[in-house]
């Protein structure tokens, strides 16, 4: 049994930078984890501190179970993969595979066994006897991985392995990765930028940004319900179109959702109005994904946005238009800091009962300033390129109108802070 628990862990560099916020989390015996983010959002820092190569700066970190702040890293039962490789350039192959095996002090003819073994199931057999610089990048990779793994350790710890490696052979190695991993039941926790990593490769994802804890859930969890607007950003190809909305309330009929020049309503029999409905008069961010997005005819009725392609992208086995529908998209900047000022330009949900007794007029679209829809280079406007997925080399281009209906029940909403709107959420 192999378990890694980190309980309120924080991290201060010398110079006063947190790198790593107030981070609990628990990865289960077997489980693969993988912890995304972009580069400098403390990922990394929480895999050293695992492996004992840096000390917390508050917190506790617990393997199955027991406290290890105090053991050094070579009685924590861990093997590292780094980006790097750190390959010894003097030995072989073999020898560098072998080497924690030596180390241990376990026999000259057992040890070979286990190098051979661990150098064919990852398919290195033929190159025992050369040394690193002989080798490919892929070769070199693999190399690293058979040291940690011939160990047989409880916890893999792999720091972005395969960044330094072309495209192919990164979707090569994710596979041989994930299933030399879940074959021996070793419990993993795998750090990397690259969100298709993260969704083909891991059981659970925890998505981090500035040293904070995000989100963890499975990879359908953090794509289809994200915690965040950052969450939200994130994760998607094409991204995913946050654009501003006002909220009027008709109590007990809708929800209108105004875009600016188009509108889209949501009946109040849906489970999530009672929640939108506490912002009437206010500001959100709703989200929607191309998938969520179907070209229909322009007499089309429900929910449907009008516009016109601003440009296309062809990708050979879908088309990705961009349209304009007159709306204001909100930008997450990946290494933004939290937003820590927020305020409300409209009266809340009392006030929208007030407003609302005997059909009141809709109050005028606000105008003021609301947390992290004003917060310029962190969360910031521009017109919104509404990206819709079509059939390959479509027979229409830029500048061409274009109608697309919205599946509602695939709509996200998210606060002037940047969580999610929701009730009965995960």
């Amino acid at each position: 049994m192999s378990t890694v628990a980190l309980k309120e862990v924080t991290k201060i560099w010398p110079d006063g930078t947190t790198a790593v916020d107030n981070v609990s989390l628990d990865v289960q015996d077997g489980e693969f984890m993988v912890l995304l983010g972009p580069s400098g959002c403390g990922k990394s820092t929480v895999l050293r501190m695992i492996a004992g190569l840096e000390d917390p700066t508050q917190g506790d970190i617990l393997l199955n179970g027991e406290p290890v702040l105090e053991l050094p890293p070579r009685d924590r039962s861990i093997a590292m993969v780094f980006q790097d490789f750190a390959l010894y350039p003097h030995m072989t192959v073999s020898e560098n595979i072998g080497f924690p095996l030596k180390l241990s002090g376990i026999e000259p003819t057992p040890r070979q066994e286990r190098v051979d073994a661990i150098a064919g199931a990852l398919g290195i057999g033929e190159v025992l006897a050369r040394r690193p610089s002989q080798l490919s990048g892929g070769q070199r990779q693999r190399v690293a991985m058979g040291r940690a793994m011939v160990r047989r350790p409880g916890i893999f710890l792999m720091d972005e392995p395969l960044s330094n490696l072309d495209s192919g052979l990164r979707a090569e190695l994710r596979a041989e990765i994930t299933s030399m991993t879940r074959e021996l039941g070793v419990t993993t926790m795998y750090v990397t930028h690259d969100q298709a990593e993260a969704l083909t490769m891991a059981d659970r994802v925890a998505i981090m940004r500035k040293g904070v804890l995000q989100d963890v859930g499975t990879p359908t969890e953090v794509y289809r319900r994200p915690a965040t607007l950052y969450v939200a950003a994130f994760l998607g190809s094409p991204k995913m179109n946050l654009l501003e909305a006002a909220v009027y309330v008709h109590l007990d009929q809708y929800i209108a959702l105004s875009f600016g020049e188009q509108t889209l309503y949501m009946p109040w029999n849906d489970p999530r109005a009672r929640a939108v409905a506490r912002y009437h008069g206010e500001r959100i961010v709703v989200g929607i994904r191309a998938e969520a997005l179907t070209p229909v005819t322009p007499d089309t009725q429900g929910p449907v946005f009008q516009g016109r392609i601003r440009f296309l992208e062809h990708h050979g086995h879908e088309s990705l238009a961009y349209l304009d529908i007159g709306a204001t998209a909100i930008v997450v900047d990946e290494m933004s800091g939290p937003v820590t000022e927020t305020r409300s330009v409209g009266g809340g949900f009392r006030k929208a009962l007030q407003r609302l007794a005997g059909q009141t007029p809709e109050p005028v679209a606000p105008q003021g300033r609301v947390g992290v829809l004003s917060e310029v280079g962190k969360h910031h406007r521009k017109p919104a390129e509404l990206a819709v997925r079509l059939a390959p080399y479509p027979a229409i281009g830029p500048g061409h109108p274009l109608a697309v209906s919205v599946r509602m029940d695939a709509v996200h909403f998210f606060d002037e802070r940047g969580d999610r709107i929701d009730v009965g959420w995960r």
